[in-house]
């Protein structure tokens, strides 16, 4: 493969270069690029602590997930992922870049491209540049326009990502084209106060199918539902990715059937529950587990993930019945709004209409080469344009966080 040669190659060019900036003090005030290993070691505090301040916090912007990500990537490819540290007076840090330098198709055409360095394993949604608002994120551009990159390519933003946007056009102001693009839509649910209020913004078809669905399981079976942390986090993990497996026999095999994948999530899901941040939760009916159900928080927000459900239990809608029940405690738990993530599948539109897109930015360099790729990218999006695709958000693109999930 041709990415990967390209960063082993490139970490070589860098490997003198980082080393060196290994040995700077770290109290020093401005940009500093170092590899992501050390940037991880600088440990969890550092990172949360520029999370909590950001304007747009995503789980996927976390110390946790470059963390899970470098444990689970080639090792080439973290290897060559660089982290630029802003650091502002007295040495604290102000913002964390974290950038790969890999080989993409774009438009079909092998371009060396600069992304996010954890790129796309785990559909990572509503990304932004993880700095302090305050900070001078224009600082970073000349570091970046430095390295060998045709393209930088920032995808996955939130919506309205302030600071990747900053970032992006204090590079255009020395000559770089940009554009942004809208990619996936991830639908999300406001949460209000009160389940029986929530449950008054639905159809009352749809009432009252909750309530008979979870009636009935409760009077024909024995129901429980079921936490998993600490030294039982294993089991319930086990318990995720084999429903999940047996939702997709002879289909596919479901997400989890990438070991880079599920090794990545493994992780994650670890460094979560030692923060109390993890919902992995069974819906049990009998002793036996039905459904099970994976997300995570972060401030006011719950992300819903992956689920799985055994299909012996399809006619009792186990999935719908342990999605309510985890909508009615994100409520009770006082919890502002539940992210669907990525992918506009049919189940959930039977809870929300509301969604948001993400976006991408892409700069290009000038130049020759930059004109070219522009001019391809011009056509590639006139004849979307002309085949009706082209104003969308998502279209024939959306791929959801963990594939279809009907209840």
């Amino acid at each position: 493969m041709e990415g990967p040669s390209l960063a082993t190659g490139f970490a070589a060019r860098c490997g003198d270069a980082r080393s060196s900036e290994r040995t700077q003090a770290t109290s020093q005030v401005g940009v500093t690029r170092m590899s992501l290993s050390d940037a991880l070691a600088l440990g969890p505090a550092v990172w949360d602590a520029v999370l909590a301040r950001a304007e747009l916090p995503s789980p996927f912007m976390s110390w946790a997930w470059h963390r899970a990500w470098a444990d689970s990537a080639p090792a080439a490819d973290v290897a060559a992922s660089d982290v630029l540290v802003l650091r502002g007076a007295g040495g604290a840090v102000q913002a964390l870049l974290p950038v790969l330098l890999r080989r993409i198709p774009f438009h079909r055409v092998p371009v060396r491209a600069l992304t996010w360095a954890i790129g796309d394993l785990g559909c990572p949604d509503h990304l932004d540049v993880l700095a302090d608002p305050a900070a001078d994120v224009g600082a970073l551009a000349p570091v970046l326009e430095d390295l060998p990159w045709h393209l930088l390519n920032l995808s996955n933003l939130a919506p309205n990502a302030a600071t990747a946007r900053r970032l992006c056009e204090s590079i255009a102001g020395h000559g770089y084209a940009l554009r942004r693009q809208a990619l996936f839509a991830c639908p999300y649910l406001e949460l209000c106060d009160d389940w029986e209020r929530y449950l008054a913004t639905l159809t009352r078809t749809r009432r009252q199918t909750l309530r008979r669905k979870e009636r009935n399981l409760q009077r024909h079976h024995s129901m429980a539902i079921v936490d998993y942390e600490g030294h039982r986090l294993s089991e319930g993990w086990s318990r995720l990715v084999r429903l999940h497996e047996r939702r997709w026999e002879g289909g596919g095999g479901g997400a989890f059937q990438d070991l880079s994948l599920r090794r990545l999530h493994r992780r994650f899901a670890t460094e979560l529950a030692a923060r109390q941040q993890l919902w992995l939760t069974t819906l049990d009916l009998d002793g036996e587990t039905a459904a099970a159900w994976y997300g995570f928080t972060l401030r006011d927000t719950v992300y819903f993930y992956q689920s799985g459900r055994d299909p012996r239990w399809d006619r009792e809608s186990v999935g719908l019945v342990l999605m309510a029940a985890m909508i009615r405690r994100a409520i009770e738990r006082g919890y502002r709004r539940l992210d669907f993530l990525r992918g506009e599948d049919g189940y959930k539109r039977l809870w929300t209409d509301a969604r948001r897109c993400t976006e991408e930015i892409t700069v290009f360099r000038p130049g020759w080469r930059g004109r070219s790729l522009r001019a391809l990218d011009a056509a590639a999006l006139l004849r979307a344009w002309l085949r009706g695709r082209g104003g969308g958000c998502g279209s024939e693109r959306d791929v959801p966080a963990g594939e279809s999930n009907d209840e």
